[in-house]
């Protein structure tokens, strides 16, 4: 188990042990960002580092310089509001866009500090994902590009509809869609097609 809790400007990890170890979000080599309100307010360079910029050219910017659309960044948003508050563990799967423009699909896993407010104090972790962004997803829409990653962790129609705030049968019409431009046959075949994805869309650095 571990808290956090910050000295002046900077974000440290407590692990709850006896001696109380404290790690710097600095020290950390896995991509970490600490966001009030979905405004960058420190990372550690591996995090900065993935999307082409340093720590501090991103502190204070808000997320929507690291989303390919505005709408990608208000979907995700809506999407976690409703998943993340009370201190909750969330995840999901995106396409996100590097400082020169390129997209990569990565990880996300993120913690809210707040059970009034899930964005006032959040710490995320992102991990990229070998995914090619090239091929297949450029003929699905974001709102798809969403469904078929709710689908592929399992969850129903009514569930994605719930955290969409789409009806259920919004859904289906979506994977309807979907399964019909990429010539599958049912949701089995979409779901194989997301989760069987391989080679890199990533750019070399990463």
């Amino acid at each position: 188990m571990y808290s956090l809790r910050w000295r002046g400007n900077e974000t440290y990890f407590y692990v709850m042990e006896p001696n109380r170890l404290a790690f710097a979000l600095e020290e950390l080599p896995i991509p970490l960002v600490y966001a009030t309100h979905r405004i960058i307010r420190q990372t550690n360079a591996a995090f900065a580092g993935l999307f082409g910029y340093r720590p501090e050219e991103l502190a204070g910017r808000s997320f929507t310089i690291l989303y390919p659309e505005l709408a990608d960044f208000v979907m995700v948003g809506d999407l976690w509001r409703a998943n993340f508050a009370g201190g909750h563990i969330y995840t999901d799967e995106r396409i996100m866009r590097c400082r020169d423009g390129t997209r990569f699909w990565c990880r996300v896993r993120g913690r809210s500090m707040s059970k009034a407010d899930p964005f006032s104090r959040a710490i995320y972790c992102f991990d990229p994902l070998p995914r090619p962004v090239e091929t297949g997803e450029d003929v699905l829409t974001p709102r798809q590009r969403q469904i078929v990653t709710l689908a592929s962790q399992g969850k129903t129609n009514a569930q994605i509809g719930g955290e969409l705030g789409l009806s259920p049968r919004s859904v289906e019409t979506h994977r309807y869609r979907m399964m019909r431009r990429l010539g599958l046959r049912n949701s089995a075949e979409l779901i194989a097609w997301f989760a069987g994805l391989s080679g890199s869309g990533l750019p070399e650095n990463h």
